[in-house]
């Protein structure tokens, strides 16, 4: 074989090479984990829901009248449009 043979089998060779490593680069090295992916998510929001039919019951909720509630969100409200009073203490561990 002649180094010019030797060259033109290599240069058929080489690009064949270079795209199954492209194609080697995009398969899956975990097809297992792949298999479980958002198991955890969906298992954590099962534990974290204490009712899951929840939504079908139509029932109003009891316990609280509508002016004690109405008064509950005003006052909620107003929280929020001036800052909690504080109270300052005066002469900590100086004298008079």
């Amino acid at each position: 074989m002649s180094l010019a043979q030797f060259f033109a089998q290599r240069g058929r060779v080489l690009p064949l090479l270079g795209t199954m490593a492209l194609f080697a680069g995009c398969a899956s090295t975990t097809p297992v984990a792949d298999s479980h992916f958002g198991e955890a998510v969906r298992a954590a929001r099962a534990a974290q829901t204490l009712n899951p039919q929840a939504s079908a019951n139509r029932d109003p909720v009891k316990g609280i009248d509508g002016q004690a509630g109405s008064a509950a969100m005003e006052r909620y409200q107003d929280s929020f449009k001036s800052p909690p009073k504080t109270f300052e203490i005066l002469n900590i561990g100086g004298s008079l």
